[in-house]
């Protein structure tokens, strides 16, 4: 009589197949991915430049940080109002608020320094300076 595989087994082994397919996803772009702006991230020896389409937002609507030397984030907010009126009378008023965001994970670690953003006919550009340690290291005193 063929014996019975453990039916425990079988869930411990199908619990290991989804930890491999999910073992490489990166929770910053799993999240984020889906929802917020396009980016286009291109290496350039010593930097990364970033460029984001945010059509119909102004520069000051536009928020850029580093959270952390390996994470950009881009927040875009604006608020849009329209209004007709006949003789004093709303016709038709409408009111929006929008926000994108978007976190990107950074494949080297990037410093502040001489990290720049422009935004021109409504494409953002960011350049980060990729870190670099010292040829000769950082010296610690002994004491």
């Amino acid at each position: 009589m063929p014996s019975r595989s453990d039916p425990f087994d079988d869930i411990e082994r199908m619990f290991d197949r989804l930890s491999e397919q999910f073992a490489n996803i990166d929770p910053v772009e799993f999240g984020s991915g889906l929802t917020g702006p396009a980016i286009d991230l291109r290496d350039e020896d010593d930097q990364l430049v970033a460029i984001v389409d945010l059509p119909g937002y102004e520069a000051d609507d536009i928020d850029v940080t580093l959270p952390d030397e390996r994470t950009l984030r881009i927040v875009a907010e604006r608020e849009r109002e329209t209004e007709e009126r006949e003789e004093g009378i709303y016709v038709r008023s409408e009111r929006s608020h929008e926000t994108v965001e978007r976190s990107v994970r950074l494949p080297d670690p990037v410093t502040e320094d001489g990290t720049s953003a422009t935004y021109e006919n409504g494409v953002l550009t960011v350049t980060l300076q990729k870190q670099h340690p010292d040829d000769e290291g950082r010296s610690i005193p002994v004491e």
